[in-house]
């Protein structure tokens, strides 16, 4: 059985989604079929594939919102959109438990060739964007993975590789547009320094932030929701995430060196 869950990490998107739900009526209230149409276009299923199984309004933390509960395509969906803006607070989707054996092998056919469609890309294509989007080539990297997945009930490609100096990508891509999802890299096997001469020359809070704010174009420190030092094996580093135009970047900085140690970038849920 596989889980997967999306919750809204924004301590602004929060306030913003409290301060709406106490300050108006159910007249602004979105309704539940666009709530409904929300929760179908997030999961990527046809309306006529969903049979819906629950859908009602409700409250929680002061928020109200719709609960929008239904099954499509082997998958159970669970959905929570607010009921005055229309975003997903909450996602869970399950493989439901009547899936067939069938379906199963079907799946892991689709993992070595095109989406069952027939359209969209392949997995020789999901890891040349990869390649590209890392400024790397194939003759650099040793891939780890390669393979179709599901994720929400949508098809996509899940592609991990190091590189000669031991910096690990991992990579997810839509199966149907070749639409980078998620991406992250790690240093791995990072030593920081050593036991040279600039081991131990500390870096600054401002100078770690503005060392990741210069990854995102168009970003300010303002866009730095969470920000914090930590010891990494008692090696000093900087942690902390950025939410700029729709997208959650997630960092962590080494302290004395500067060098970004881990990478993470991922859509907000709308």
């Amino acid at each position: 059985m596989k889980y997967i869950r999306a919750m809204i990490a924004s301590a602004a998107a929060i306030a913003l989604l409290t301060s709406c739900g106490q300050q108006s009526g159910k007249e602004d209230y979105i309704g539940m079929e666009s709530a409904k149409a929300t929760a179908i276009q997030y999961a990527g299923v046809l309306e006529t594939d969903a049979v819906f199984e629950k859908t009602g309004l409700d409250t929680k933390n002061g928020i109200a919102y719709y609960e929008v509960d239904f099954s499509a395509n082997g998958f159970d969906y669970e959905y929570d959109v607010d009921a005055i803006t229309g975003i997903v607070i909450e996602a869970q989707s399950k493989e439901s438990t009547d899936t067939t054996q069938a379906q199963n092998t079907t799946q892991a056919q689709n993992a070595t060739s095109p989406n069952s469609t027939g359209e969209g890309i392949t997995v020789e294509q999901a890891k040349q964007i990869a390649l590209d989007h890392a400024g790397l080539s194939s003759d650099a990297v040793t891939f780890i993975k390669a393979q179709l997945d599901y994720d929400d009930g949508r098809q996509e490609y899940e592609v991990e590789f190091y590189s000669a100096d031991y910096q690990e990508y991992d990579y997810e891509i839509d199966a149907q547009s070749g639409e980078i999802i998620t991406y992250d890299y790690d240093a791995e096997n990072y030593s920081g320094g050593g036991n040279n001469a600039n081991s131990t020359k500390e870096i600054t809070a401002e100078e770690a932030k503005n060392i990741a704010l210069s990854q995102v174009s168009g970003a300010t420190e303002s866009d730095i929701y969470e920000f914090e030092v930590d010891y990494d094996d008692g090696r000093l580093e900087y942690e902390g995430k950025i939410y700029y135009n729709q997208m959650e970047y997630e960092f962590s900085i080494d302290g004395y060196s500067g060098a970004i140690r881990s990478w993470e970038t991922e859509k907000l849920l709308r």
